[in-house]
């Protein structure tokens, strides 16, 4: 080989690591953060040095049959959460975002104020009712009510028109240890695959 073909050559690889940077790797790259942000809500925590698991739900404690407890913290029957988390390749780069809502708030942790409607109050007293189930004559139990009825009752009679709840750190995007590693091993193979 001289020094031409070695020119013409090197040419051709720059042109092909350039395409690899520029469209490759950011759909490659993007597919890979996405699957790993989607399987923290499998995992029930954040993957970053170790699996940090998130606090339990107040769904999941109360020992409830339903098939709601069963799920894991942010993950319903919808997945609504899980199925946003997306990526937008572009040159050089890519976005992984969830742009959902409530999302910030799920991720970062902090203190929403709902405003109690009366769509609200209606739900919290059918709630309050099926906590406490009924007797013969349309009656309820007033003498045993479990925890979970009076939290439902409070809520029903609250006088206030914003509420304060709050939502802990349930961290599921974002800067990861394994992600960077993964990544690296990705983008490195690529680039052995080009130069070979």
């Amino acid at each position: 080989m001289d020094i031409k073909d070695f020119s013409a050559s090197l040419k051709a690889k720059q042109k092909e690591l350039d395409t690899l940077m520029r469209r490759e790797l950011p759909i490659k790259v993007g597919r890979i953060a996405k699957d790993h942000y989607q399987d923290n809500f499998r995992k029930g925590g954040f993957v970053n040095g170790g699996l940090k698991r998130w606090p339990q739900t107040k769904r999941q404690s109360s020992g409830s049959k339903s098939a709601a407890a069963g799920y894991s913290p942010l993950l319903s029957r919808r997945n609504h959460l899980f199925s946003s988390v997306k990526y937008t390749p572009g040159d050089y780069r890519v976005r992984v975002a969830n742009d959902v809502e409530y999302a910030p708030l799920h991720n970062w942790g902090g203190e929403t104020h709902p405003t109690v409607t009366p769509r609200m109050r209606k739900f919290a007293w059918a709630m309050y009712y099926k906590a406490v189930g009924k007797r013969k004559k349309g009656k309820t139990r007033q003498g045993e009510l479990p925890p979970e009825a009076g939290m439902w009752k409070g809520l029903a009679l609250t006088r206030k028109k914003k509420l304060k709840v709050k939502i802990p750190q349930r961290q599921f995007i974002g800067e990861s240890t394994e992600l960077n590693k993964q990544i690296r091993q990705t983008v490195e193979a690529e680039i052995r695959n080009i130069l070979k």
